[in-house]
């Protein structure tokens, strides 16, 4: 996202990058074939009555049926990704960027005109937005779902998230001096029917988090390169938004905003993540394995990369289980972008390195089971909003 001094800095740029929203309309859908459940037993039978040579009828022995064993998932917990053996599954169900056209959710297929680098793209309603460069700095294109035109231009915008039904969005503006570093003040906006904003003149780097039940959460530095961060939380209409101040540096929010995960250490090679509880600052878990990114939309599920990144891509993307911090499942590969497609499914942007070909894979969390969503290919390739 944007580049900081030094290995330290360089990895709280890389919570910057990893700070996924959740959006789109999700719902459980069927993922990657797994058989590694358990068969169920039959139940037994009860046996029949044995009679007697005397008149006198017996009591036929009861029997009570065998309870079917749970269904286990066997296998290990850990699996490396291999793209080339992996087999081709339904396209995602999320809004993503093939080449220049915005695919999947609920919408057209919409190409981004133009030949500038797009960055993030989102579907509002009957409408595409699109983040794309322009010289040093960025803007928003809205595009009219339907015939393909540009409606509005918004100067400046770097990231975008919307509610899960699609019919709000927030986003944030910035700019950066010419040498692509950061400059103070930004603009949050807010649009629904109508677009509303609020300035911020003092705030360095936000990023929004989640647009949950009418409020806009971003967290935002109050100094350049500073190595913490405030959670924010602003009512569109409002003149100024509101510190959250039980979720020290939060990387991540759930879909109901009731949890958060905060990266509550952070050295030069290191970090370690806490889950917390938004209202009353309880501390769930710790972790010092993996960064948390996010959260899949019922809050149940939380998934990271490593606990350190720096340079090309994570060689890790983690599910843990919200509550408690245990691993669900690990997946090691070349990982660009990790996203909850549902419930019950990851969607990894994945190539084996640079200038290959790459894939938008989805990973079911209960089995550690992955298929490409999208075909090996090379060109743009982006999970949106």
């Amino acid at each position: 996202m944007r580049q900081k001094y030094g290995a330290l800095i360089a990895l709280v740029a890389a919570v910057a990058v990893a700070a996924i929203a959740t959006g789109g309309a999700l719902a459980y859908r069927q993922g990657p074939q797994d058989n590694a459940l358990a068969n169920a037993a039959p139940l037994s039978g009860t046996p029949s009555p044995t009679p007697t040579p005397t008149p006198t009828p017996t009591a036929t022995p009861s029997s009570s049926p065998t309870p079917k064993p749970a269904a286990t998932k066997s296998g290990p917990l850990k699996t490396k990704v291999e793209l080339a053996k992996l087999t081709q599954g339904r396209a995602p169900q999320v809004t993503y960027l093939s080449g220049r056209t915005v695919r999947g959710g609920a919408g057209r297929d919409v190409k981004v005109p133009g030949t500038e680098d797009i960055q993030d793209v989102a579907r509002l309603n009957q409408s595409v937005l699109a983040v794309v460069s322009k010289g040093t700095d960025t803007e928003m294109l809205t595009i009219d779902d339907f015939s393909g035109k540009v409606l509005r231009h918004t100067p400046d915008v770097t990231r975008i998230v919307t509610t899960e039904d699609g019919r709000a969005a927030a986003y944030v503006a910035l700019r950066r001096s010419a040498e692509s570093d950061s400059t103070p003040g930004a603009v949050i906006y807010a649009e629904q029917e109508s677009v509303q904003k609020l300035t911020l003149p003092d705030v360095w780097d936000p990023v929004p988090l989640g647009y949950v039940d009418g409020k806009v959460y971003f967290r935002a530095e109050s100094a350049q390169g500073a190595l913490t961060w405030t959670l924010y939380e602003w009512a569109p209409g409002a003149s100024k938004a509101t510190a959250i101040k039980t979720v020290p540096k939060a990387t991540a929010l759930t879909g109901d905003g009731k949890l958060a995960a905060s990266l509550s250490n952070l050295t030069d090679y290191n970090s370690c993540s806490t889950v917390v509880e938004v209202a009353t600052a309880t501390r769930l878990w710790r972790t010092c394995d993996y960064q948390i990114h996010g959260f899949t939309l019922d809050g149940s599920t939380a998934f990271g990369g490593p606990f350190y990144e720096d340079g090309y891509g994570s060689g890790v993307a983690s599910a843990l289980d919200a509550k408690t911090g245990a691993l669900l499942h690990e997946w090691s590969g070349i990982f660009r972008q990790t996203v909850p497609e549902d419930d019950q499914h990851l969607l990894i942007l994945a190539d084996d390195g640079e200038e290959t070909p790459a894939s938008i894979i989805r990973c079911t969390i209960p089995t550690g089971t992955c298929e490409l969503a999208t075909p090996l290919a090379n060109g743009n390739l982006l999970i949106g909003s």
